[in-house]
């Protein structure tokens, strides 16, 4: 048995309780305090948790962050700023440096005949920007001085070599007008199965009531000359998706429908490709951009739907899986061969 083992024998029968009990309590405050665990490196705890509270003063009540603020900014203006070892003057010291010229050696230099000497010192700049891009000097220049020198037959730049580069300027694109379509009179339409009517756009209407959205997809179940109906940016959201299931279920003259740019959930989206089976005329179906990403079943479910209905040659989904999009791939190569057989016969 080693020495300290025999040191620490003599405390192996010590009775700690018995020794807790003589303390006193200003003894077992300090025993608290060294018994605590603390890290004060650690950067991911509170400043509470990092260092022991000494703290005895009791608090003088709730803390005024303004009042705070206002008396750290007082006491930083009343502290002395220091003085500088070496005052500043405003003397400058030294001289500027001028870089020497280099002299080119008699091997690199180039003669060229009096023509072109006389052409290169009379060449505006834009005429020798086109001749360094000719060259391939093209470090000397933006791409786009680059590129519009060596596409174009003739001086386009209007700006030297030396010149800074300046932001192409592109015509401003006017936003798109507002959507001209009177909701009110395409539900009258859509109820009096009006002949005239083959196609609903009412993309971009955000302020469509979602009771007069779904009175449309109930008029749509009767119809039977609308051929395309589109709800792109509409603010639909899962009440619409149902009465458009509904709707598929029942109507039997519709070819395309759009329902992208959206706010319908995974709950929706298997609502409208339960109902797109029991539907043998949709041609087109786009459902993408939803606000969330509907998840791995609903994309099955998709490529699914397309394997099993061959009617469908369109459809409109960006997928994130690979194997998905792989059978949606085949099913919608199928079905365009087979509607394009049909075509033949």
């Amino acid at each position: 048995m080693s020495s300290y083992q025999k040191e620490l024998e003599k405390y192996r029968d010590i009775d700690e309780d018995e020794i807790l009990r003589t303390l006193s309590p200003e003894e077992l405050e300090q025993l608290d305090c060294e018994l605590q665990e603390m890290d004060p490196e650690n950067m991911l705890l509170p400043a509470g948790l990092r260092q022991r509270d000494q703290t005895k003063k009791s608090p003088t009540g709730p803390l005024d962050r303004e009042a705070l603020l206002q008396y750290l900014e007082q006491q930083a203006l009343e502290v002395k700023e220091r003085d500088d070892l070496v005052p500043y003057t405003g003397e400058k010291k030294g001289k500027p440096y001028i870089q020497p010229k280099r002299e080119i050696p008699a091997q690199e230099q180039i003669t060229l005949e009096p023509e072109l000497e006389e052409a290169l010192a009379h060449a505006t700049d834009a005429e020798m920007c086109d001749l360094a891009a000719i060259l391939g000097m093209y470090t000397l220049m933006s791409n786009k001085q680059y590129y519009d020198a060596i596409c174009s037959g003739e001086i386009c730049n209007t700006e030297g070599i030396s010149s800074v580069v300046q932001p192409d300027k592109y015509k401003p694109v006017p936003d798109e007008p507002p959507n001209p379509t009177n909701i009110e009179e395409i539900l009258k339409s859509v109820r009096s199965n009006d002949k005239e009517l083959e196609e609903v756009n009412l993309n971009n209407i955000q302020d469509i009531p979602i009771p007069m959205l779904t009175e449309l997809c109930e008029a749509m179940k009767t119809n039977t000359h609308v051929r395309s109906f589109s709800l792109v940016a509409t603010r639909s959201g899962d009440p619409v998706a149902n009465a458009v299931a509904d709707m598929l279920r029942e109507n039997r003259s519709l070819q395309s429908l759009n329902i992208e740019s959206n706010f319908i959930s995974r709950t929706g989206l298997m609502a409208v490709l339960k109902a797109v089976r029991e539907n043998a005329t949709l041609t087109e179906l786009r459902v993408d951009n939803q606000r969330q990403w509907p998840g791995d079943a609903v994309e099955m479910e998709m490529a699914t739907v397309l394997e099993q209905c061959p009617s469908i040659v369109r459809f409109g989904y960006h997928f994130t899986q690979q194997g998905p999009r792989t059978r949606a791939a085949q099913a919608m190569t199928r079905n365009n061969e087979l509607r394009r057989q049909q075509k033949k016969r």
